[in-house]
C-alpha cells in the first residue's frame, strides 16, 4: 500500500522554514496524507556562523504547542496531526536533553546529529585539510558518542546526513567502504529497541540515494530492526511525501513488511 504518513516535518516554528503550519497541512489533505507528524528542531548549544543567526534553532516549545493545538482543532477531523521534535544531539547536553523531552507530551522524537564535534558538515571548512573519508568517519564516530550518552529517543534520523554537504556528496560512498563503523551504530540502535528513517530529503540535494542509502536499510533488517519511520524532512508544502514511492520501494526490496508510526511515543506497525 502507498505510504500516507509523513514523520518529519518542519514549518515556520523551525528556524530553517518559513511556511505556517496551516500551508503544510492544507497541502497534506489536498494530496490524501492520512497523518502527519510536525517534528520541529530544536538544536541547543549550536555553534552559529554570526550573531544575527544566535538562537536560530532554538525551539520556541510555547508558541509551537500553542499553534499545535490551534490546527489540531481546525483539522482534526481531516487529518491526523502528531506532536514531534527533531532534537540535535551532542554528548555535553544529553542531560538537557532527557530533561526537555520528558518536559512535554511528544508522539515522536527524532534524534539526528546536525553537528559533529561542535562542527557543521554543512560548512565547506568541516572537510578542509582532510580527505572526504576521514570527515565522514568522524561524523559516524560522533553518531556513536551520542548514542552512549542519549537514549530518549524513537528514531535516529538521516544516519548518513553528512553526505548531502561532503564536496563529491555520495558519488563515491557506499555502506561498505565505512561498514565497520555502520554496522557499530546499527547494532547498537537494534539492542536498544531504537529505529531508524527513511529521509526522503536527499531528493532535492541531488544525491543518488535516500538517506540513511539502501544498504543500511537492509542491513538494519537483518539484524533484526524493526522499527523504520519514512518521513520527507519537508520544509515546505511541495515537498511532503516526496519520493515516499521509492521510498515504499526500498523498504520491499529490503524485506520489510512493514513500516511504522508513533503515537505518544508509541510504536504502530503498518502494512506495506
Amino acid at each position: 500500500m502507498p505510504i500516507f504518513t509523513d514523520y518529519h516535518l518542519h514549518t515556520c516554528y523551525s528556524g530553517d522554514s518559513q511556511t505556517p503550519m496551516e500551508e503544510m497541512i492544507e497541502k497534506g489533505i489536498s494530496q490524501g496524507m492520512d497523518t502527519l507528524c510536525f517534528t520541529e528542531h530544536m538544536d541547543m548549544d549550536f555553534p552559529y556562523a554570526t550573531e544575527e543567526e544566535k538562537g536560530r534553532f532554538e525551539l520556541d516549545m510555547e508558541a509551537y504547542r500553542q499553534g499545535f493545538a490551534r490546527c489540531r482543532e481546525k483539522y482534526g477531523d481531516r487529518i491526523q496531526l502528531n506532536f514531534g521534535v527533531e532534537l540535535g544531539i551532542q554528548p555535553h547536553i544529553a542531560d538537557k536533553l532527557e530533561q526537555y523531552t520528558k518536559q512535554y507530551d511528544f508522539d515522536f522524537v527524532i534524534a539526528s546529529s546536525h553537528l559533529c564535534n561542535g562542527k557543521d558538515p554543512y560548512y565547506p571548512e568541516f572537510y578542509d585539510g582532510r580527505s572526504e573519508e576521514e570527515a565522514y568517519r568522524e561524523y559516524f564516530q560522533s553518531i556513536l558518542d551520542n548514542l552512549k550518552t542519549f537514549h530518549d529517543f524513537d528514531v535516529y534520523g538521516h544516519l548518513d546526513y553528512v553526505v548531502r554537504y561532503g564536496p563529491m556528496k555520495d558519488k563515491g560512498y557506499s555502506y561498505d567502504k565505512y561498514k565497520d563503523i555502520l554496522d557499530k551504530i546499527l547494532h547498537y540502535l537494534v539492542e536498544n529497541g531504537k529505529g531508524i528513517e527513511i529521509n526522503t530529503g536527499s531528493v532535492p540535494h541531488g544525491l543518488r540515494e535516500l538517506n540513511p542509502c539502501t544498504d543500511i536499510i537492509r542491513r538494519f533488517h537483518e539484524l533484526g530492526g524493526e522499527v523504520i519511520t519514512v518521513g520527507s524532512d519537508a520544509h515546505a508544502p511541495g515537498r511532503i511525501a516526496e519520493g515516499f514511492g521509492r521510498a515504499e520501494e526500498i523498504l520491499k526490496s529490503c524485506g520489510y513488511k512493514y513500516y511504522t508510526v508513533f503515537s505518544r511515543r508509541r510504536p504502530e506497525y503498518i502494512k506495506l
